[in-house]
């Protein structure tokens, strides 16, 4: 059923935050942060992404998309698709979009719950906020998976 890792990117103006999933598409954990020196260069960002695919096996990525919290689409988010169409490009992957809105205030809180200082939150969050974007994509995979299945039971 699995065909290679995934991995999530959480593409701040930056910083991208990366996490891979396990070999089964189970889990995600965060991998790095890639810091980036201007926000409109991304030709380093871009090629320490494709060693990270390789590095994992690599079949598909997910996107954060930062939608605002109405819905719409503001200036992050045509960032977010505008990165897509690049990495589309560039690696040959399918990229998934994946509502990322509340990632980056779950991870604060994951932090503050488990006693990091606020100091040091910075330095993690973007990385745990491409975990919860994984994550998310992950069980909803499962959801869906478990869904059908379900319904193919009750048909038979």
């Amino acid at each position: 059923m699995n065909d290679g890792r995934m991995m999530g990117l959480d593409f701040g103006s930056k910083t991208v935050g990366v996490a891979v999933s396990d070999g089964l598409g189970l889990t995600a954990q965060g991998v790095e942060i890639i810091r980036r020196t201007s926000e409109n260069k991304l030709r380093q960002t871009l090629a320490r992404i494709e060693a990270l695919i390789q590095e994992y096996g690599v079949t598909r990525l997910v996107l954060g998309f930062p939608k605002n919290m109405n819905n719409t689409i503001g200036d992050r988010a045509e960032k977010s698709l505008a990165f897509k169409e690049v990495l589309e490009r560039r690696t040959g992957l399918d990229v998934v979009m994946w509502d990322e809105r509340l990632t980056t205030v779950s991870a604060n809180r994951t932090m503050m719950e488990a006693g990091i200082r606020r100091e040091n939150r910075k330095q993690y969050v973007d990385s745990i906020a491409a975990v919860y974007i994984l994550q998310g994509y992950m069980d909803s995979l499962a959801f869906q998976k478990n869904r059908l299945d379900g319904e193919q039971e009750s048909a038979e």
